[in-house]
């Protein structure tokens, strides 16, 4: 927790595919302070017919290197989706040469009762987290 789901065009290498995930991780874990092994992601290929990824008319490029994440999380505050949104950004530029004009993300959030690891629990309301 947090859930992080990645939707790309086909294309990248697996150590590409790995330096994402891996830049990513390190960036929640640097603005919302979630443990190192606290890791849930899964990466979604698609054609580059298969997806769409307009500028709402911001004027914002879009290159076959495009991400778009959708987080599901416990509630953030506004000033740390924005320190993640840099971070993250800033963070795939320099590590993964991907422009923060290739980055799109959302958060849907939930709360300690949407949340079951395994067992058939509620980690969170049982005190097992």
């Amino acid at each position: 927790m947090p859930l992080m789901q990645y939707h790309v065009i086909k294309g990248r290498t697996p150590e590409q595919i790995d330096l994402l995930l891996d830049t990513a991780h390190t960036a929640m874990v640097r603005t919302f302070k979630v443990p190192e092994g606290d890791r849930y992601q899964t990466l979604t290929e698609y054609e580059p017919s298969h997806l769409r990824a307009l500028d709402t008319g911001l004027g914002i490029p879009r290159t076959k290197n495009f991400v778009l994440l959708h987080v599901v999380s416990r509630p953030r505050g506004k000033e740390a989706k924005q320190e993640f949104y840099k971070n993250l950004t800033d963070d795939l530029k320099a590590k993964c040469g991907i422009e923060p004009t290739d980055v799109m993300i959302s958060f849907t959030e939930n709360t300690d009762e949407d949340w079951s690891f395994g067992h058939g629990r509620a980690q969170f309301l049982t005190g097992e987290l």
